[in-house]
């Protein structure tokens, strides 16, 4: 039997045969990863960008172990401030009397408790968000930054649950909102740069100190004190509106419930707070970028 012949062509088969061993290898493209040189780190956006899936999967993971293995599951969105609400408005809107605006406390003091649980947990998540993923800081590289802002996320999904049972509430009170209502998710937004503006620098001080953790909840029971949750901001006149308005919160509660239950609009003292929080977020920005590198060997 013959063997087929080859359609090769004879040319190219010889010029394989005769080529060099050493001949070179075609290029390969290289990341190059190397801390920053400069005093201003640079923020690489684009990178940022390209890890866009990691941090979704961070995202998603915090909202899965929120509520693994519990009864109730997200029911604890509901259960939590309803009960918190109802001591406050015995205390604070029966015994002591405080004002509201001129509504109803539960409905103020309820409007306000959900956009805080939603600021407290996602702070607290953020300020966590490197030591919690010790392992996958210190044995792969990604841009440390995806971890607080994927962090910051989730917490939005319990706020979305508990702005329906706001709706209900202020239902039973015949509380409707204003035309500011379509304001409401820059308010949200507000609140979210708030917590990275707090947070980067909680994240980046965590890895170093880990004292940031023992003292979260003392930083959040005075800060929910000095903020307009369960009183009315009004209290405060003069000039040291402005002074007040230096922490954020202040106009974002304000603000909130100004495009939620139609209360007073905040005042010129929320340059006070637009300041603090571009500061903030520019600073903590900043200092956490240049503590980037040592995070794997501090961690």
């Amino acid at each position: 039997m013959e063997t087929p012949a080859s359609t090769a062509d004879p040319a190219l088969t010889a010029a394989a045969a005769i080529q060099p061993v050493d001949a070179p290898l075609p290029e390969k493209s290289w990341t190059e990863n190397r801390a920053p040189s400069g005093w201003l780190p640079e923020l690489a956006l684009a990178e940022l960008w390209s890890y866009r899936e990691l941090g979704l999967v961070l995202a998603l993971r915090e909202l899965k172990v929120r509520y693994k293995q519990t009864v109730l599951g997200f029911a604890w969105v509901i259960v939590q401030p309803l009960v918190a609400v109802a001591i406050f408005t015995i205390v604070f809107g029966r015994l002591a009397d405080l004002p509201s605006d001129g509504l109803p406390y539960a409905v103020f003091v309820y409007s306000g408790l959900v956009l805080w649980s939603y600021f407290s947990g996602a702070l607290e998540s953020v300020a966590q968000s490197l030591v919690q993923n010790r392992d996958l800081v210190t044995k792969t590289y990604f841009p440390a930054l995806v971890a607080p802002l994927s962090l910051a996320l989730p917490g939005l999904a319990d706020l979305l649950v508990s702005l329906g049972v706001v709706a209900v509430v202020m239902a039973v009170y015949g509380v409707a909102p204003g035309t500011a209502i379509v304001l409401l998710p820059l308010w949200i937004l507000a609140c979210l740069l708030v917590v990275l503006a707090a947070g980067l620098w909680l994240s980046a001080l965590n890895v170093r100190y880990r004292d940031v953790r023992h003292t979260m909840t003392f930083l959040l029971q005075v800060w929910l004190f000095a903020s307009p949750v369960v009183y009315t901001s009004s209290l405060v006149e003069g000039t040291w509106r402005y002074v007040y308005a230096l922490n954020p919160m202040v106009t974002v509660l304000e603000g909130f419930r100004w495009s939620l239950v139609d209360g007073p609009a905040p005042g010129a003292e929320a340059l006070a707070s637009l300041m603090v929080v571009a500061l903030g977020l520019a600073g903590g920005l900043v200092y956490f970028l240049r503590a980037e590198r040592g995070f794997a060997d501090l961690i």
